[in-house]
C-alpha cells in the first residue's frame, strides 16, 4: 500500500504542480491495461521520473520514443504502407505496361497473395520506391489522406487508423502529462506516417522519424515552389538506422522506449546505453483471437533476437494477451 500511494502521488505531482489532495481516488491511470509486472513497470518508472530523488529526470531530457509498425498499430497481414503501395500499383498499372512482366509488380496486379507477403524488405522498397515517387510532398500527403480515407483492413473491415492500440495510446499520454515529449521512431515512410499521427496518436509531424526518400526543390511556376519526392531511398530508419535516426532527428538520447521487433533492438540498446533511470519495453503479440500472434518466425514484425535480448537485460515484454484489457479504442467507445 505504501509503494502504491508514494506511485499516485508521485505522478500527481507532475500533473498538479505538488498538489496531492484527491490522488488516491482518481480514476485508473492505464485503465486498459491489466494489474501485472508490465503496467507496474511503465507507472513506476513515471513515478521515479518526475519525483525529487536520483531517479528524477529533468523536463529537457524527458524524451520517449516509439516504433509505429507492431508498436502503436497493427502490422498484420502486410504493413500497412505496403497495402498503401498495393494499391499505388494497381492505380498506376495502366502506365506502366512493362509491371505485368516484372516482378514483384507482377505478383500484385495477379493478386497472389502469398508471392507479395513474402517478397522482404527488397520488394517492399522497391515498390515504395516506384508508387511514392514523382509526387510532390502535398500531393503525396493527399493520397495518403484519401486512402487512409475509403481503405479498409482485409480482417476487421475497418479503417487502418481504427487499428491503433488503446493501451499505447494511454501510455504516450500518461508520459505527456508529465511533460515528455513522445515521438515516432518507425521503418515506415516518415511522408506516409506525418499526415495523420497528430489527429490519430497526438504526435505532431516534427516528432516523427522515420525512412525517407530524397526530396528535392522544384520552381515549376514562377513563385510557386514545390517539393518533389524523388524514388531513390535516402534513409532507411530501421534496425541501426534506428539510433542514428535519433541522434539526427531528435538530438537526445531517450530515456523511454518502445519497440516490438527485431529492427527494435537497436534503439532499445541506444536507450538502456544512457546513463540514469531507464525504460525499454517491446510488445510481443500474443492474442490470435483479438489481433495476431506472432514472433520467432513471422516475416512481418520478427521477434527473435530482440526477445532473447530483453529477457536477458530484464526489458519489459508486454503479452498482448495477458496485460491489454482492450487492444483497439473501438472496443471501448459507446
Amino acid at each position: 500500500m505504501k509503494r502504491r500511494n508514494f506511485l499516485l502521488g508521485s505522478l500527481a505531482l507532475g500533473a498538479s504542480g505538488g498538489n496531492f489532495s484527491g490522488v488516491l481516488a482518481q480514476a485508473d491511470l492505464l485503465p486498459s491495461w491489466n494489474v501485472g509486472a508490465s503496467k507496474a513497470a511503465i507507472l513506476d518508472f513515471i513515478a521515479r521520473a518526475i519525483a525529487p530523488g536520483a531517479d528524477f529526470i529533468p523536463v529537457p531530457e524527458r524524451i520517449a520514443v516509439f516504433d509505429n509498425d507492431g508498436t502503436l498499430w497493427t502490422e498484420q497481414p502486410i504493413y500497412f504502407q505496403f497495402a498503401f503501395a498495393i494499391d499505388r500499383v494497381r492505380q498506376l498499372a495502366s502506365r506502366h505496361p512493362e509491371w505485368q512482366t516484372h516482378e514483384p509488380f507482377k505478383s500484385i496486379l495477379a493478386g497472389d497473395r502469398a508471392a507479395v507477403a513474402s517478397m522482404g524488405e527488397k520488394g517492399l522498397l522497391e515498390v515504395i520506391a516506384a508508387t511514392h515517387g514523382g509526387l510532390t510532398t502535398e500531393e503525396f500527403t493527399l493520397a495518403v489522406n484519401e486512402w487512409l480515407a475509403r481503405a479498409r483492413h482485409p480482417r476487421f473491415g475497418r479503417p487502418y487508423t481504427d487499428l491503433v492500440y488503446q493501451p499505447m495510446l494511454e501510455v504516450m499520454a500518461l508520459l505527456r502529462a508529465h511533460q515528455f515529449k513522445t515521438f515516432i521512431v518507425s521503418g515506415g515512410g516518415i511522408e506516409f506516417m506525418r499526415p495523420w499521427t497528430e489527429r490519430v496518436y497526438g504526435i505532431p509531424p516534427e516528432q516523427v522519424v522515420g525512412s525517407s526518400g530524397i526530396v528535392k526543390f522544384e520552381m515549376p511556376h514562377p513563385d510557386r515552389p514545390v517539393l518533389l519526392k524523388d524514388s531513390s531511398v535516402e534513409f532507411v530508419d530501421d534496425g541501426p538506422g534506428k539510433p542514428v535516426g535519433i541522434n539526427r532527428f531528435i538530438g537526445r538520447r531517450p530515456v523511454f522506449a518502445f519497440g516490438n521487433s527485431d529492427g527494435d533492438q537497436q534503439m532499445l540498446e541506444w536507450t538502456a546505453a544512457g546513463s540514469g533511470l531507464r525504460f525499454e519495453g517491446l510488445v510481443h503479440h500474443t492474442d490470435a483471437e483479438r489481433e495476431y500472434a506472432y514472433d520467432r518466425q513471422s516475416p512481418v514484425g520478427r521477434l527473435d533476437k530482440a526477445w532473447d535480448e530483453a529477457v536477458r537485460r530484464n526489458w519489459t515484454v508486454v503479452d498482448m494477451k495477458r496485460d491489454w484489457k482492450v487492444v483497439y479504442p473501438f472496443e471501448v467507445r459507446p
